[in-house]
């Protein structure tokens, strides 16, 4: 519970810093559920170690480029079984029109539960689609390069607030 009150105390800090700098920012939350396919059998992930089910939870920064693009940094907590981590991607984001968006960028991973290389990076796809202003459903593929960095696809609601 610590982890999620500071992770919100830093998204405000940084939502009104960024609202002090800049006048066309949105910023939001976004959470859903996360499905994560591993590359190597790895004791502990449950009965079946090739996919396990697990959430994702945080806030989002949307930076307007121009008309076309924007720069989306995100700051997202995912648990799975018995792992947690924070997962950090940094998107160039396309805007294909008003309600469809398509997102492409790196993605810095911090595992709390290893013992050593806790740091991986991951390249993310996504998709977002926008039902009103404010609410979009997007869909975000990671995939990951090093030899235990698996690769997961997230199904989730966000909210510009």
């Amino acid at each position: 519970m610590r982890k999620i009150a500071l992770i919100f105390l830093l998204f405000f800090s940084f939502r009104s810093i960024v609202f002090a700098q800049a006048k066309d920012v949105k910023c939001g939350v976004k959470g859903g559920l996360n499905l994560t396919f591993f590359k190597v059998v790895e004791g502990g992930f449950g009965e079946n170690p090739d996919v396990e089910i697990g959430y994702y939870g945080g806030v989002f920064a949307d930076f307007s480029v121009n008309s076309n693009f924007n720069i989306q940094p995100e700051l997202l907590y995912i648990g799975l079984s018995d792992f947690k981590f924070l997962n950090a991607p940094i998107y160039l984001k396309y805007n294909v029109d008003s309600s469809f968006n398509v997102l492409v960028g790196p993605s810095l991973n911090y595992f709390f539960d290893f013992f050593s290389n806790k740091l991986k990076i991951r390249v993310d796809i996504s998709t977002a689609y926008n039902i009103t202003p404010s609410i979009d459903v997007h869909l975000k593929y990671t995939i990951g390069f090093q030899e235990f960095t698996p690769n997961g696809l997230f199904i989730g609601l966000g909210i510009r607030l």
